[in-house]
């Protein structure tokens, strides 16, 4: 059946394909460019997206397919629902996901209500996913294409907006994505993916929170210590770490030392060895059940904790508008602000926000 789609055009190649196989199949399709960041006279680095120079990508995109194609400013909304909340998190000692926020709020969230308006049937994008039918309607599935799966970042799509969304690079390869753009001659079919988040480029994510609230605590040097409050040196800062990190702590014992938790209140980085990452549990709040009901009692299913980590199987006890998850196996590198995705098979059922935990500190408080 014929539709009349609105196509989210990065100016990269997965957007592009996907408009032209929907062109392909015979499609009224529209193209439409969201302005999410001005950078001002800075050129945009090669490996970001949204910039200026991808709208014109999307655009020479858009003109060789013969469609019509629409910048739409979103820079208030960008900044109101994924920048400020980017920053609120770090200064929480948080590790945030900006991208979930931007596909949650934007993509699939004012841009499906404004298609609507407008009379689109769906909002199509060039995301590594599928939409499938289930038992009880339509299911997010992973990507056919293992390497590339995106599914992870949009949990956070309503389960009633699954009707309305059309993945249609979802069923293929990488490799095969670029021979469709080959060959229909698109401007982008060889340009590199993107990979910088557009508000960081070159950046250090920490330089970005500083620049918008400038010296807060959480920017400040303080102490690092162990699990026992003992002091092992000086950080530059909170905003600088995450859980899990090695690297760039400045301080020596006779093991390697691992952050295990950021205090942020107290301004304090807490180390320890490398096994006290390990998590049995851990809750994720602000869940959203995008291919099943909310469920009402504990359900098995397996978890990701980061975009390129393995699924674990795991026991999903609801609580509240939460989940607490319990791992069947010890995971680590559970940080904060990260995202919990939930999967039976290939199938996403839901996923949140990693919560903080206690702080792991058992002794001297800081001063």
């Amino acid at each position: 059946m014929k539709e009349r789609i609105l196509v989210a055009m990065s100016g990269g190649v997965d957007s592009a394909v996907a408009a032209a196989l929907l062109v392909e199949q015979g499609h009224d399709v529209v193209g439409a460019t969201l302005k999410l960041w001005c950078y001002g006279g800075t050129a945009a680095v090669a490996r970001t997206c949204c910039s200026l120079r991808d709208i014109d990508d999307a655009k020479a995109t858009a003109a060789a397919l013969r469609i019509p194609h629409y910048v739409l400013d979103e820079e208030t909304d960008f900044a109101r629902e994924v920048i400020d909340p980017f920053v609120q998190a770090y200064l929480a000692g948080e590790t945030p996901n900006p991208c979930v926020a931007c596909n949650t709020e934007l993509k699939f969230g004012s841009l499906l209500e404004r298609a609507a308006r407008l009379g689109f049937d769906a909002v199509a994008t060039g995301h590594y996913a599928r939409i499938a039918s289930g038992p009880h309607g339509p299911v997010l599935r992973r990507g056919v294409d293992a390497d590339k799966d995106q599914a992870y970042v949009l949990w956070g799509i309503r389960r009633a907006d699954l009707v309305r969304t059309r993945f249609p690079v979802g069923e293929h390869t990488k490799d095969a994505i670029r021979d469709v753009a080959r060959r229909h001659a698109l401007p982008v079919a060889d340009k590199i993916d993107s990979q910088d988040i557009c508000f960081v480029q070159d950046r250090h994510y920490a330089d970005v929170v500083a620049e918008r609230v400038g010296d807060v605590p959480q920017a400040l040097p303080g102490e690092i210590v162990d699990r026992d409050g003992r002091v092992l040196g000086e950080h530059r800062g909170v905003i600088h770490y995450t859980v899990g990190q090695r690297r760039g702590l400045g301080i020596a014992d006779e093991e390697p030392l691992y952050v295990v938790a950021l205090d942020a209140p107290n301004n304090r980085v807490v180390v320890g060895p490398r096994e006290a990452l390990d998590r049995t549990r851990f809750t994720a709040r602000g869940v959203n059940w995008v291919s099943i009901d909310p469920p009402r009692e504990p359900i098995e299913a397996s978890v990701k904790i980061r975009y390129r980590a393995a699924p674990v199987p795991a026991r999903l006890v609801p609580v509240g508008d939460g989940v607490r998850v319990e791992v069947h196996r010890p995971v680590q590198q559970v940080s904060p602000g990260q995202s919990a995705v939930f999967l039976d098979g290939d199938v996403l059922l839901g996923g949140g926000v990693i919560a903080p935990s206690p702080v792991p500190v058992h002794a001297v408080p800081a001063v």
